[in-house]
């Protein structure tokens, strides 16, 4: 089929949920996306088999239209990923549509937000273990769209910082993922890349003609902490933008829940307590607050154990007194449900026990597991 593209050797990691359905050269499936590969040979093997489908999800010049309700993140992550990628090689090179193509990437995961919030939310704990810049980036979109939300902030200011966390770490797209991949003590010369980012990520948007002065400024201070110990001008209290520190710590709350190489990754149970205390003194009290509101107790994309040893999926947060709601994937003896059942953990026999985390995750097949029909 003319229009699969081979699978480059890198893009796809043992123990990490394939991000779209793999195919033959014929066209015919052979994984879904979701699955993980195990071993170094199934990996050998679709690098020299696989293809898979590229999605477009905009052209420069052309309206972008998405039918009401027709929202499958899953099926767009991939599309997603390509779409930053190019937006943020057209920012550096100064690519004309470079503007055009950032409001358009921003208004798609802000589409996808609101139609599917529970599953966009998902994409972030689904693909933490080991992800790469352009998904840590995405990753931090989808975090400011919804705790921009919690926190009350109206649509024009949200869209702006929508922009701003898919644009303020442009300048280290280049060494990022040198840098996580590194176990060693940064040398001074990449400590100074680090703080330098902010200021040179401001100057390759004013030189792609990117000069909205609320995005510059929130990237400008999205390294500044509230008791004047952050980066680059030491500011403090209200002279640093609320947009500023929800990028800041959707940026930090991804850090936390990421393995590294120099570090072993948070859990979420963790991570959620070391954003509570980040009320005191490093950021506005409201801020921590609504992320913690935004992700829930237990969020979308998280594995947990069941009291009736079941274990299963967060695939929708807490609605009322009901929630969340889990889909089962292996029975009490650990064995794997042929399909899946929806639990209500707010029900005493399906309560949450305690979280699973396993650095490589089982196969899960996410758009049924979500309901979507591709």
């Amino acid at each position: 089929m003319a229009d699969l593209i081979r699978i480059a050797p890198g893009a796809l990691t043992i123990g990490k949920p394939l991000p779209w359905d793999v195919f033959d050269g014929d066209g015919n499936i052979l994984l879904r996306q979701g699955y993980v590969i195990q071993t170094n040979s199934q990996l050998e093997q679709l690098f020299e088999r696989g293809r898979f489908k590229p999605r477009n999800i905009e052209k420069p010049g052309e309206e972008v239209v998405e039918a009401a309700g027709n929202c499958n993140p899953f099926a767009d992550y991939g599309a997603l990923l390509n779409a930053l990628e190019s937006t943020l090689e057209a920012i550096t090179s100064g690519d004309p549509t470079a503007q055009k193509r950032l409001l358009e990437l921003s208004q798609r995961l802000d589409n996808a937000c609101e139609e599917a919030p529970d599953a966009t939310l998902a994409l972030i704990h689904l693909y933490s273990i080991s992800p790469t810049i352009h998904e840590q980036i995405l990753f931090y979109g989808i975090l400011c769209h919804l705790v921009a939300r919690q926190f009350g902030l109206d649509n024009k200011r949200a869209s702006v910082l929508g922009a701003a966390a898919l644009t303020a770490n442009l300048a280290l797209v280049p060494v990022a993922d040198q840098l996580n991949a590194s176990n060693k003590v940064l040398t001074d010369e990449q400590r100074a890349v680090i703080r330098r980012h902010p200021t040179r990520s401001i100057e390759a948007l004013k030189a792609a003609g990117i000069t909205n002065p609320l995005l510059l400024r929130i990237i400008a201070q999205h390294h500044e902490q509230a008791d004047g110990s952050g980066y680059p001008n030491g500011l403090s209290g209200a002279d640093i933008l609320p947009e500023a520190e929800i990028l800041a710590l959707s940026e930090r709350y991804v850090a936390m829940i990421t393995r590294r190489a120099y570090r072993k990754r948070m859990n979420i149970a963790e991570a959620r307590k070391l954003i509570a205390t980040l009320a005191d003194g490093k950021f506005r009290p409201a801020i921590p607050r609504a992320l913690l509101q935004v992700l829930g107790d237990h969020p979308p994309g998280m594995l947990v154990r069941l009291v009736n040893n079941e274990v299963g999926v967060v695939t929708r947060r807490a609605v009322l007194a009901r929630g969340p709601f889990v889909q089962a994937i292996f029975d009490t003896h650990g064995n794997r449900y042929n399909g899946t059942l929806e639990r209500d953990t707010s029900m005493l026999e399906y309560n949450v026990r305690s979280p699973e985390e396993p650095e490589i995750l089982p196969s899960i097949d996410v758009s049924l597991l979500w309901g979507f029909r591709i």
